[in-house]
C-alpha cells in the first residue's frame, strides 16, 4: 500500500504557489477591468503634477491613518496636504513603468469594481472611517495573497517617506533637520 499522506512542507508551498497565483489573476484582471472600464481618470488633479481627483480622495482618508501618532491631531490637515503635495512631486520622478504601477494600485483603490472585494470598503473612500481604513490597511499586511501585501508595503512606504521628508515632520521625531553647509 502506497502512503498518501503529504507532510506540511509541501501543503505549504502548494498553498502559497496556488495563493500567488490566484492574487496575480485577481489584481490583473481588476486592473484591466479597471482599465478598460474607463473608470480610471488619467488628468491631473487641480494643483497636481500627477495625482487625479480619485487619488486625492483616496489618499486624503488613508494618509491620516498612516500617520496617526506621529502627527499631532490638530496639524493633521495640514500634514495630510503637505504629504499628498511632497507624493506628488515624488510620484513626477518616477520611472514611466512605476509610475504606470503606482497609478494600477490607486486604480485598483479607487475603482467602485474592485474597492469593495479588495479593501472591504463597499463605499466610498470620503465616506469610510477610519477604523474602516485601519481594516483595510490590516487585511492587506496579514493577507496570503502577496500581491495584497505589496501593495500595503507601498501605500506605507509611500506616505511616510513622504511626510518624513518634509521639514515639518522632524520636530516630532527629534531630528534637528539636515546640518548647515
Amino acid at each position: 500500500m502506497s502512503e498518501t499522506t503529504l507532510n506540511a512542507a509541501e501543503l505549504s508551498r502548494r498553498g502559497f504557489l496556488k495563493n500567488g497565483l490566484i492574487g496575480t489573476a485577481l489584481l490583473a484582471t481588476a486592473g484591466i477591468t479597471v482599465t478598460l472600464s474607463g473608470c480610471s481618470a488619467s488628468t491631473p488633479a487641480k494643483g497636481y503634477r500627477v495625482v487625479r481627483a480619485d487619488d486625492v480622495a483616496l489618499l486624503s482618508v488613508i494618509i491620516p491613518v498612516i500617520l496617526e501618532g506621529a502627527v499631532p491631531l490638530a496639524q493633521m490637515p495640514q500634514a495630510v496636504k503637505g504629504t499628498l503635495k511632497s507624493l506628488d512631486n515624488s510620484l513626477s520622478y518616477l520611472s514611466p513603468e512605476l509610475l504606470k504601477l503606482t497609478t494600477q494600485l490607486f486604480d485598483v483603490l479607487a475603482s467602485p469594481l474592485t474597492r469593495g472585494p479588495l479593501t472591504g470598503v463597499w463605499g466610498s473612500w470620503e465616506n469610510a472611517s477610519a477604523q474602516d481604513v485601519r481594516n483595510f490597511l490590516e487585511r492587506w499586511q496579514n493577507s496570503s495573497i502577496g500581491l495584497l501585501k505589496m501593495g500595503h508595503d507601498s501605500l506605507i512606504k509611500l506616505v511616510l517617506m513622504n511626510w518624513y521628508g518634509r521639514p515639518e515632520s522632524w520636530a516630532n521625531c527629534g531630528y534637528p533637520g539636515p546640518p548647515t553647509v
